[in-house]
């Protein structure tokens, strides 16, 4: 059994934050987990507004605190987003997330994040990156 604590990985190699201070991240469970996602709890700093473009991942984002709202650039549609909102990009969808305030995530991904990653300039996380223990 994998037990973890979120308050004790925040402090750790876990917390992942974005180089351009749009979010943290702390992993909670990861590739070498072998549990065949990952997750995480992720926090979007308010008034944030990114491009993503998770072009090796799907995942599904479900919305514990806050409110924003998730476009689609390929047809440009808005969806809001709050407290119990979940959203899929089940088509490794090109997409801006913007927060009106800050949000609390959580995040899992398929394939699973190695731990380490952080997006590229195309908005997506590389398949693989460096690794947390």
């Amino acid at each position: 059994m994998i037990v973890r604590d979120l308050q004790e990985a925040e402090k750790s190699g876990r917390r992942v934050v974005s180089p351009e201070g749009n979010w943290e991240s702390t992993r909670l469970l990861l590739k070498n987990d072998q549990m065949g996602y990952s997750f995480h709890i992720t926090t979007i700093y308010k008034g944030a507004d990114f491009q993503m473009h998770y072009q090796n991942h799907l995942e599904s984002v479900y919305c514990i605190s806050g409110e924003g709202e998730v476009e689609t650039i390929e047809d440009g549609k808005v969806y809001p987003i709050k407290a119990g909102t979940l959203y899929n990009l089940d088509k490794h969808d090109k997409h801006i997330l913007r927060a009106f305030e800050e949000m609390k995530m959580a995040c899992v991904f398929n394939p699973p994040l190695n731990g380490k990653e952080v997006h590229n300039a195309e908005g997506a996380y590389e398949i693989e990156a460096e690794v947390i223990e």
